[in-house]
């Protein structure tokens, strides 16, 4: 298992996230695409802020969160560095005001009610930048709208002037093939496009996936401890 970066950041910091760089480079070659359409965001979920700041001198700027109270903790205390937080956890409709006071984009919208609740939050003129989440899974209780859901999901959402609907996002089903599922969010994605035309992110693809995610046409990777070592014992 490698060993965690110290606080100060190491040198180890920078290897991974440059092995990263360079493994989507080859999967967007492959795909016949460019690395610079691709967004990769690291989630620092569990690190310390610390971790962040490092991760910014390495020219980072996307950093994502799984947890409101982590989210807000840690854009709090990093505020004067330039960085977009992503949420990309399952949210809550009365944690929607916290979530928007400090994300920049929100990937789990997955039903009306939350984003009501993220509408509702709006201070002033201020656009929040949303993705509808799709479940790829026969589970209700997992996170996300149906497929046959999503462009209902997407069509209430462009009815809130304060959000902005930048496209979908899911994650894969541990029981089918990436390049299935991620298949099968392009075409949920496609359907998306057709009511919204700008609405072209695809938010896809974790540390075990996101070669596949890219050949199915992903924008924003979502990669934690391959870049950011094993996450610290929390207890």
């Amino acid at each position: 298992m490698t060993p965690p970066v110290d606080a100060s950041g190491s040198s180890l910091l920078a290897a991974r996230l440059s092995a990263i760089d360079e493994k989507i480079a080859v999967a967007a070659h492959a795909a016949g695409r460019s690395a610079e359409e691709i967004t990769c965001i690291v989630v620092t979920k569990f690190h310390p802020a610390s971790l962040v700041r490092d991760l910014y001198e390495l020219g980072v700027h996307d950093v994502g969160e799984n947890r409101q109270q982590e989210l807000s903790a840690k854009q709090g205390e990093l505020a004067a560095l330039d960085l977009r937080w992503h949420f990309i956890g399952q949210g809550q409709t009365n944690k929607a005001a916290a979530i928007r006071r400090s994300a920049g984009v929100v990937h789990s919208v997955d039903r009306d009610r939350f984003a009501d609740a993220l509408h509702r939050a709006a201070d002033g003129d201020d656009r929040l930048d949303v993705l509808v989440q799709i479940n790829l899974t026969d589970d209700p209780g997992r996170g996300g709208a149906t497929p046959a859901q999503a462009v209902a999901l997407a069509e209430h959402v462009l009815a809130l002037p304060s959000l902005r609907l930048r496209g979908v996002m899911a994650v894969a089903p541990l029981d089918e093939e990436p390049a299935s599922a991620f298949a099968r969010l392009r075409d949920v994605a496609d359907g998306v496009r057709a009511v919204e035309p700008s609405a072209s992110w695809i938010s896809a693809g974790m540390t075990g996936d996101f070669v596949e995610a890219i050949a199915a046409g992903a924008t924003h990777l979502r990669i934690g401890s391959a870049i950011t070592g094993p996450r610290p014992d929390r207890g």
